[in-house]
């Protein structure tokens, strides 16, 4: 039978128990297979999926439209409290359900047995296991092709449905009977002490019937999957105070790494809002050069070298770090590229689709890939340096490559750019877009000293001092008494408090206290850190926003390097109770403790990671 779009069932009347049409965003869970991944509510809902990997068309996105984004609905059919938790160490996420005559739980994952780069295998298990009693459970299955806009068919055999659309075609498989609901699919089923139930998502091949997923065979994936997250995760060095915490931001990262490639995506969704209601609602499903290299460094802190080394292959493999010929407006650098290395992101609006609460618009791709950022060199060339240094030597075609990076920033590091929180308001002379050019020509002269590497020394220190001193003169304010956002401005910008961190200024510095004391006063809200005064300074976008998570672990470190220990570690446990029920952080932190933003998102994570292990041993 041919799709008809309105004869699909009515997702709203399916929804959150409590007859809401969206579950908060931190209600969520996530599960993937490093190829792609998949938010699932408490109340057993799948509301976002891509399907096959990050950056496809979405599949299930009731998250950013209840009514047309489609979802796969698991849950019991009476009233229960649920509870959700990961399997311990694993990315394996599990919902109870606890109901008057019974206890029961979903076990959500996506099997991964090794570090394979197949880009296609992929597949999606959801499995029912009655615990206590005994329970009766509902399935709605309403998937919607290409973010909702693509008409699909359905055909329906026992316990076999498969669903076709022009781009993607879905087999599911499942142990209890299914019946059409128009081009959907339905399961009522009751289950009793011990017993399962088992559903299968695959992507179906032309011709190929869809493979069967008996029980016995989820119970052999899902032992499995669990061997592989404990396996990876045993790697790990990490042996602090919060290890629970650290642990599950370094699952996370790992989660959003596509093995095929090595590229780190910043965050698994699109355009969930900053702040609802408003306009800034990006896609993150790409690999931020930014994120993905401070993604390395607590990588790398954690003792997983392994993922320091795919990253560099996504560097080499997809012609990163060569310079264009000729080099583009941008430098020879883009900002972000595609999880397969791919530079072109053209950015469009989804109008069908209402956006999460109402917040549209609803934005496919990024075309904030064409701007200039200049910090983007130093993030890069520090995670190359410490890869050098704790990983293995990079090659000497990886050298001649950085070589005539750092060459070029030689040449070009003296200009205005749109900096690092990629304003839409023009381009303008930051100060942290200058740091971290220091960075990057201060980290390739060590590598070059350390290693007797070939490099024009002389040009590239003369260069690094000369952004040290525009720094000191023109990046300091007398009056605020504090280093500012912009050359020659008042403005504070919270991004400032990564100079410590990267070295470029004592922590102890008169300068830099006296700057920490001014963050502290003007963007610091109960541990949480707004990133800068969009009406101090206009960045081209309506609204105001959340307090930004990375800046407020950043805080947490500049505190700790700067010796004040009882407060920066106050600090770090106020900003873990703001994590949500599995310890996951989005972007941002609304006024109200609620999260916002794309979710999880890898860059608050990373910096969870670092301000823990330098907080760590500054308590000794």
């Amino acid at each position: 039978m041919a799709a008809d779009m309105a004869m699909a069932p009515d997702l709203a009347a399916l929804g959150a128990p409590d007859g809401s049409r969206y579950l908060p965003i931190s209600e969520h869970g996530l599960i993937g297979d490093l190829r792609t991944a998949a938010l699932v509510g408490t109340d057993g809902t799948i509301d976002w999926y891509c399907c096959p990997r990050f950056d496809a068309p979405s599949v299930f996105a009731a998250i950013l439209d209840a009514d047309r984004g489609g979802s796969f609905q698991l849950a019991a059919d009476v009233p229960t409290r649920t509870r959700q938790f990961y399997f311990p160490d694993t990315n394996v996420l599990i919902t109870r359900f606890f109901a008057a005559d019974g206890v029961a739980e979903v076990q959500d994952f996506m099997p991964v047995v090794d570090e394979s780069r197949e880009a296609d295998r992929h597949r999606l298990i959801r499995r029912v296991v009655c615990a206590r009693g005994t329970l009766p459970f509902r399935a709605a299955v309403a998937p919607r092709f290409g973010y909702g806009a693509e008409r699909h068919t359905l055909r329906l055999d026992g316990g076999h449905a498969e669903f076709r659309a022009p781009s993607l075609a879905l087999a599911l498989t499942s142990t209890v009977p299914l019946e059409a609901d128009g081009v959907d699919v339905r399961a009522h089923f009751k289950l009793l002490e011990g017993e399962s139930a088992v559903f299968a998502l695959d992507v179906a091949s032309a011709g190929v019937r869809p493979r069967a997923c008996p029980r016995a065979e989820a119970q052999a994936q899902f032992e499995a999957t669990v061997r592989f997250w404990r396996r990876w995760l045993a790697q790990s060095r990490y042996h602090g105070r919060w290890r629970e915490m650290v642990h599950r931001s370094a699952l996370l990262l790992k989660l959003l790494t596509y093995a095929p490639t090595g590229g780190i995506v910043a965050a698994p969704t699109t355009s969930l809002p900053e702040r609802v209601g408003g306009e800034r609602n990006w896609d993150y499903r790409y690999v931020w050069v930014r994120d993905a290299a401070f993604c390395l460094y607590a990588m790398l802190r954690l003792g997983f070298t392994s993922e320091a080394e795919a990253f560099m292959g996504f560097l080499s493999g997809s012609g990163v770090l060569r310079c264009a010929d000729p080099i583009g407006p941008a430098g020879p650098l883009q900002i972000m590229y595609g999880i397969d290395g791919r530079a072109d992101l053209p950015e469009f609006e989804l109008p069908h689709l209402e956006g999460y609460l109402g917040s549209a618009p609803v934005r496919v791709g990024n075309a904030a890939t064409g701007q200039l950022q200049l910090d983007i060199y130093g993030a890069l060339i520090d995670s190359v340096y410490l890869y050098d240094k704790w990983g293995k030597p990079i090659s000497s075609g990886h050298w001649d490559e950085l070589g005539a990076v750092v060459d070029w920033l030689c040449d070009h590091w003296d200009q205005p750019d749109e900096g690092v929180w990629e304003t839409r308001a023009g381009r303008r002379d930051f100060v942290y877009s200058r740091l971290m050019c220091w960075v990057a020509l201060e980290r390739a002269i060590r590598m070059a000293n350390r290693r007797g590497l070939p490099a024009d020394l002389p040009r590239w220190r003369r260069s690094r001092d000369a952004i040290y001193r525009q720094i000191m003169s023109r990046g300091w304010s007398a009056e605020r008494g504090a280093f500012v956002q912009g050359l020659d401005d008042d403005v504070l910008d919270a991004s400032l408090l990564m100079m410590p961190l990267a070295k470029f200024i004592a922590p102890t510095d008169p300068k830099w206290l006296s700057t920490l004391d001014a963050l502290g006063t003007e963007l610091v809200s109960d541990s949480l850190v707004y990133r800068y005064d969009p009406a101090a300074s206009p960045d081209g976008l309506r609204g105001d926003e959340g307090t930004f998570s990375i800046c407020s672990f950043w805080y947490v470190e500049a505190l700790a390097r700067a010796g004040r220990l009882e407060e920066a570690r106050l600090a770090f446990e106020k900003m873990l109770t703001y994590a949500n029920h599995l310890g996951l952080f989005a972007e941002e932190i609304g006024r109200t403790g609620e999260q916002l933003g794309n979710f999880p998102q890898a860059f608050t994570h990373l910096a969870l990671i670092s301000a823990a292990f330098n907080l760590d041993r500054a308590l000794g």
